[in-house]
C-alpha cells in the first residue's frame, strides 16, 4: 500500500509531466503549422489578438490620450494645420504628424474611436518588428528572430505604448527606419533611393515626436563612426544631401507654422519647446540617475537577462559583428544622451527598446542554457507564479481594489499563474531557453486578452467616459446649461465628451454658481473628506456617478 505522501507525489509527478507535455505541444504545434518566412507575422496577429480587447473597449486617460482628443477638436473646429491650441492656449509641445492622423480618423470616421487610435501605434509596433527581423536575419536563425520578436513584444514598456495613443511609438518607427537605412549605406547593401529615404526617415522621426527624433540618429550613428574609427566619412550619411533634404523639410513645416500661428508660435516650438526641455525642463524634470533606474522596470520581465547579457558581453568580449556594435553603441549613446537632458519620462525610452532587445537576442545564441541565464528567467516566472496569491490578496484586504473582483481578472491571472508553473517544468525538464521564453510569452499573451475583457469594469478608474455619459444624460433631462469640476485633474479635456467647454472652479467660484443652471462633479471621496464643499452642497440634488457624484446646483 501505497503512503498518502507517496500517492500526493505520485499525483503531482504526473500533473508535472502532463502540463510540460501541453507546453512541449502547443510550441510544437504553433511551429509546425507556421512557416518559418511567415512566422513573424503569425506572431504580430497573435499579438494583435491579445491587445484587441484593450484596443476595442478601453477608457481613454486623462492626462495624455483625452488632451491630445481635445487638442485635434479644437485643431478642426479652428481649420488650424501646423499650429494646434487647448482650451484657447497655444500648445507647441508636439509636433503636427501624429495630430493629423488623428484628425483623418475623425473626418473619416465622424468620431474618435479607440481601436482607430490605437492602431497609429500598434500598427508601427508592428512595423518596427518586421524591421528588427529583417536586419537580424543574416546574423542568427528562426529560432533566434522569433526569440527577439517575442521579447521584444513582451517588454513592459513596449508592451504598454502599442495600444495607447501617444506619438512614441510612431517616432520610434521611423528612428529604427534611419538606422537601417544608414546600417545599409554603411555596409554597401543600399540602394540610390536609401540616401534619400535617410534624410526623409530622420525628418518624419522629428516631425512626429520632437527633437529625439533628429538627435538619436545623429548621436548614435556619430558615435557608431568614432567607435569604427570612421568619423571621416561623417559626410556619406550627413552630407550636403542630408542637409538640404532636412532644411527643405523643416522649412516648409515652419513656414506653415509662421503663417499660421507668427513668430511667437515659431519660437515655442523652436527654441523653448527643445531648449528649454533639455536644459532645464519645466515639465518632468529628473536626475540624471533616473533612466538608471526606469530602465530596470521598463524591460520587466527581461530585466536581469538583458541587463546581464550586456554585461557578459562587454565582460567576455562576446560582442563580435558590426551590427551587434551598432545595437550596442545606439543603445547606450542614446541612454547617454536622454539621462542629460533635464526633462526625463520613462516613456522616453522606448526608442532604445528594439536594439537593447535585438541586441540581447543575438547575443543570448552564444550562451548555452546555465544558472545565471536560468536565474535571469526564474525571477520574473516566479512573479508570474505568485500572480493569483498576490491577487487574491490584495484584493479581499483593500476595499480600495474591490474593482478588480472580476472573474475574468482573476480568470487572467490564474493563467499568469499556471504559465509561471508550465515555465519551471520547461525549466526543470529540458533547459531550453527559447522554449522556456516562447511558453512564457505565449501564456502572457493569453492572460492579456482575457484580462483586457474587464476594460469596461476597469474603465471608471482610467478616465471620464462614464461619468461624463451621465453628466450629459442629466444635463439634458434637467435642462441645465453648463459643466463644473472641482479638484478633478485634466477634468477640462471632458469637452471631448460633453461637446462644450468645462470650467475647473475654486471653492469661491462655486459659491458664486449656487443657484446657477449648471451641473458640478466632483469625486465622492472628496465630498466626503472635504467638509466645507461638502456644507456647501449639502441641499443640492445629488446624482450618484460611479466613482464621482453629478451635483444640481440650482
Amino acid at each position: 500500500m501505497l503512503s498518502s505522501e507517496e500517492i500526493l507525489f505520485s499525483s503531482l509527478d504526473k500533473l508535472s509531466d502532463l502540463l510540460h507535455i501541453a507546453a512541449i505541444s502547443l510550441s510544437d504545434i504553433i511551429t509546425e503549422h507556421m512557416k518559418l518566412q511567415n512566422k513573424s507575422n503569425y506572431l504580430n496577429f497573435i499579438w494583435l489578438i491579445a491587445l484587441l480587447p484593450i484596443m476595442l473597449f478601453r477608457d481613454y486617460t486623462p492626462s495624455n490620450e483625452l488632451r491630445y482628443l481635445s487638442i485635434v477638436d479644437e485643431a478642426l473646429r479652428n481649420g488650424n494645420i501646423f499650429t494646434f491650441s487647448h482650451q484657447g492656449v497655444p500648445y507647441a509641445d508636439k509636433p503636427p504628424l501624429f495630430f493629423w492622423l488623428m484628425m483623418i480618423g475623425k473626418l473619416i470616421l465622424g468620431g474618435h474611436y479607440m481601436w482607430y487610435l490605437s492602431l497609429l501605434s500598434f500598427i508601427p509596433a508592428a512595423i518596427i518588428l518586421m524591421v528588427m527581423n529583417k536586419w537580424i536575419k543574416n546574423e542568427t536563425d528562426q529560432k533566434g528572430i522569433t526569440a527577439a520578436q517575442l521579447l521584444l513584444m513582451s517588454c513592459a514598456l513596449f508592451l504598454g505604448s502599442t495600444p495607447i495613443v501617444r506619438m512614441d511609438m510612431l517616432m520610434t518607427m521611423f528612428i529604427v527606419l534611419a538606422l537601417n537605412t544608414f546600417y545599409k549605406i554603411y555596409t554597401g547593401t543600399s540602394t540610390k533611393a536609401d540616401t534619400w529615404l535617410f534624410p526623409v526617415y530622420v525628418f518624419f522621426a522629428l516631425f512626429s515626436k520632437g527633437p529625439v527624433g533628429l538627435l538619436m540618429p545623429l548621436v548614435s550613428t556619430l558615435a557608431f563612426l568614432i567607435f569604427k574609427k570612421q568619423i571621416k566619412t561623417w559626410k556619406k550619411y550627413w552630407g550636403a544631401k542630408t542637409l538640404i533634404i532636412l532644411l527643405v523639410l523643416c522649412g516648409i513645416w515652419f513656414a506653415g507654422v509662421f503663417a499660421e500661428g507668427g513668430t511667437e508660435y515659431l519660437n515655442n516650438l523652436v527654441f523653448h519647446q527643445t531648449v528649454g526641455r533639455a536644459v532645464d525642463s519645466f515639465h518632468h524634470k529628473a536626475p540624471f540617475y533616473f533612466y538608471g533606474i526606469s530602465i530596470w522596470y521598463s524591460i520587466f520581465p527581461w530585466s536581469f537577462l538583458f541587463i546581464g547579457l550586456l554585461a557578459a558581453g562587454l565582460y567576455y568580449k562576446k560582442i563580435k559583428t558590426d551590427l551587434e556594435w551598432f545595437f550596442l553603441i545606439t543603445f547606450i549613446a542614446t541612454f547617454v544622451m536622454l539621462s542629460s537632458f533635464s526633462s526625463k519620462l520613462a516613456i522616453y525610452l522606448v526608442p532604445l527598446l528594439p536594439f537593447l532587445t535585438y541586441f540581447s537576442a543575438l547575443q543570448l545564441r552564444k550562451y548555452r542554457w546555465n544558472k545565471w541565464i536560468g536565474l535571469s528567467l526564474a525571477i520574473p516566472i516566479l512573479i508570474f507564479i505568485l500572480a493569483l496569491p498576490a491577487l487574491l490578496i490584495a484584493t479581499s484586504s483593500n476595499a480600495e481594489l474591490s474593482y478588480l473582483r472580476l472573474p475574468v481578472i482573476y480568470a487572467g491571472t490564474g493563467i499568469l499563474t499556471l504559465t509561471g508553473i508550465i515555465c519551471v517544468i520547461v525549466i526543470y525538464k529540458q533547459k531550453d531557453i527559447y522554449r522556456t521564453i516562447e511558453t512564457f510569452v505565449l501564456g502572457f499573451f493569453l492572460t492579456i486578452f482575457v484580462v483586457g475583457w474587464s476594460m469596461k469594469d476597469i474603465n471608471p478608474q482610467l478616465g471620464f467616459a462614464d461619468v461624463c455619459k451621465d453628466a450629459k444624460a442629466i444635463s439634458e433631462e434637467a435642462k441645465t446649461s453648463g459643466y463644473n469640476t472641482y479638484k478633478i485633474k485634466r477634468s477640462v479635456s471632458m469637452d471631448v465628451f460633453l461637446g462644450q467647454k468645462v470650467d475647473e472652479i475654486t471653492l469661491d467660484q462655486l459659491r458664486n454658481k449656487l443657484n446657477a443652471n449648471e451641473l458640478l462633479i466632483i469625486e465622492r471621496k472628496r465630498f466626503e473628506k472635504d467638509k466645507e464643499l461638502s456644507t456647501l452642497i449639502k441641499n443640492k440634488k445629488r446624482y450618484p456617478a460611479v466613482n464621482y457624484y453629478i451635483v444640481d446646483l440650482r
